[in-house]
């Protein structure tokens, strides 16, 4: 698959992708994947979000360090993103543990990404 530009919406239509968005992950991936924040001497999960930019949007877990020089820190770590492609368009890439996004689907609605990033396990946030 050839890497897609991502298409910028007008502003009302951006408003519209990002409220079903952070719905998604309010209803579906913090009740699912972060019931409770388990605190830990290593890097554990405090949050699950999401954040636009340039035509696409982010899925995240917020990280704390729990022990070292480091505790305290925070730091994202993002696992899927949607890349508009047009109207009602929309590819879905995960983030590969080499750092990089690789594109998994094309050509979706909002509806069908959003369902494909819910019930597809290679898209969830990390355990």
């Amino acid at each position: 698959m050839a890497k897609a530009k991502p298409a910028l919406p007008d502003e009302g239509e951006k408003q519209k992708i990002v409220a079903a968005c952070d719905a998604f992950v309010r209803d579906v991936f913090k009740p699912r994947f972060l019931p409770e924040i388990r605190p830990s001497e290593w890097n554990y999960v405090i949050d699950i979000r999401g954040a636009w930019a340039g035509g696409r949007y982010r899925f995240m877990q917020r990280y704390r360090v729990g022990s070292g020089e480091n505790a305290g820190e925070e730091f994202d770590a993002p696992f899927a993103r949607l890349v508009r492609t047009g109207h009602d368009r929309f590819d879905i890439d995960w983030m590969r543990h080499t750092g990089q996004w690789w594109p998994v689907y094309e050509s979706l609605s909002l509806e069908q990404a959003l369902h494909i990033i819910e019930t597809d396990g290679v898209l969830h946030p990390h355990g």
